[in-house]
């Protein structure tokens, strides 16, 4: 099992405040996010994508796997995500994440890099999240 970490500060309201999202990695170090970056395209990155950058690397890497298994060992992949966010109701839900994918396979059987494509597209880890049951512990500072 292996267990990653990011974090966000919010600072307040909604349209008039600001945020910041973290990684343990440091890949991301107080990058900036708010309303305008998510709802306006303003500077600054926001939840769906990097929901969509996520989605198109762990697609990416499935697919590679299992077209190794397959036989075919791709020279090159390149997946663009889009994710979708609309207001539904009351609130906003991300209704849906298309894939965009081109590979180069030297020896390639289009029937099988297909097969491949959507084997990968169901089982990678992002994927699954999208129905995932999400847990979660709060508690208001003191």
């Amino acid at each position: 099992m292996t267990t990653k970490k990011a974090w966000a500060v919010w600072k307040g309201g909604i349209k008039d405040g600001d945020g910041a999202i973290s990684t343990e990695t440091g890949v991301l170090k107080e990058a900036p996010y708010g309303f305008k970056s998510r709802f306006e395209n303003g500077k600054g990155t926001n939840p769906e994508e990097l929901i969509a950058a996520a989605h198109a690397g762990c697609f990416s890497m499935a697919l590679s796997l299992i077209l190794g298994e397959s036989g075919m060992t791709p020279e090159r992949i390149e997946t663009h995500a889009a994710v979708t966010i609309e207001k539904i109701g009351e609130g906003f839900e991300i209704t849906s994440s298309h894939l965009t994918v081109t590979a180069k396979i030297r020896v390639a059987n289009e029937e099988k890099f297909l097969e491949a494509a959507n084997k990968a597209k169901e089982g990678c880890p992002v994927s699954k999240l999208m129905k995932a049951n999400i847990t979660m512990d709060a508690k208001l500072a003191p």
